[in-house]
């Protein structure tokens, strides 16, 4: 009996776990291809302009808002029923402390009517006006109202939404262009993420070495039966060997490049935000300066009364 309970409690914890590490995997799967989403449109920037016709951005923006409605909670009608809801709802609240913020212009858009829809054009006009990690940034630092419109689990509530803003930092250093009345509006269908651009398949060079080596072996048990005209394989090798080593760099080479793009983007924030608060430096010391200045002045007048007070008295 005793054995029987303990099976029991151990189905009981696998039951319990399965949904958690679906969970988990579900949320490291949409963080790592939005890492490799933003990584190829860096890349895709160094040789044409982004606008609506890219794929990359296409497929970028597809991930981002599935990001963002993750978990995202319905809303409650007056009949107790939870209609669906657009992350917009949320972004559009939490946002509003943001500097010269974009909400009051996309909501009041002509031509976007629906809520997904105003939330596609927040994703465009936010890259334009390169402030897109600013709004997320902002949007997550306000966990009270994430916390109300998101369910236990959400992306934006675990520790990937540090990672989420860091990554679209990158983004920056790009100068996108877009049509903010094209059919990428369209709020009536879901986004799709398309993943076959991230599932190709990458040999190392331990494996490509592995490869070439069993090829040089078998080129040479097989070379005594050989003739002077079939001594070609060896050379391919060679070049095939060349060519992946450059491949190698040129990977290497993209890489170190978008760490530099990443890395000025990220000494112009800190700049900026060191500059600002320069400034707020001296706003303050000189407010405490006035208020030094008004307490003496109320001071002597509060002496000179009682001067006043004690001649009378």
């Amino acid at each position: 009996m005793a054995s029987l309970g303990l099976g029991g409690l151990g189905a009981a914890a696998r039951r319990r776990s399965v949904p958690a590490r679906n969970a988990a995997v579900e949320r490291r799967n949409l963080i790592t291809v939005c890492r490799f989403s933003v990584k190829t449109l860096i890349d895709r920037s160094c040789f044409e302009t982004i606008d609506d016709s890219s794929p990359e951005f296409n497929n970028f923006a597809a991930i981002l808002e599935q990001i963002l409605s993750h978990r995202l909670k319905g809303q409650i009608t007056w009949f107790g029923y939870e209609s669906p809801r657009s992350f917009w709802d949320y972004i559009r609240v939490a946002c509003r402390k943001v500097s010269h913020d974009c909400i009051c212009s996309i909501e009041n858009m002509e031509n976007v009517s629906s809520s997904r829809a105003k939330g596609r054009a927040w994703i465009r006009v936010a890259l334009m006006e390169k402030h897109l990690s600013e709004y997320i940034s902002t949007a997550l630092r306000d966990f009270k109202t994430t916390r109300r419109f998101y369910e236990d689990g959400a992306i934006v509530l675990g520790e990937e939404a540090n990672m989420l803003a860091g990554m679209l930092l990158g983004l920056n250093a790009i100068d996108f262009s877009f049509c903010l009345k094209g059919e990428g509006l369209d709020g009536n269908f879901p986004a799709v993420i398309d993943y076959t651009p991230y599932l190709k398949f990458t040999q190392s060079s331990d494996s490509i070495s592995s490869d070439e080596e069993e090829l040089r072996t078998l080129g040479s048990s097989g070379s005594e039966g050989s003739t002077p005209e079939n001594i070609g394989p060896p050379f391919i090798m060679d070049e095939n060997s060349w060519y992946n080593k450059c491949k190698r760099v040129e990977q290497k080479y993209r890489l170190a490049l978008e760490q530099k793009g990443y890395l000025e983007e990220l000494v112009r924030l800190r700049e900026n935000q060191l500059s600002e608060s320069v400034s707020q430096n001296k706003l303050l010391l000189q407010r405490i300066e006035d208020m030094d200045l008004a307490h003496k002045m109320e001071k002597e007048q509060l002496e000179y009364i009682i001067v006043e007070l004690q001649d009378q008295l």
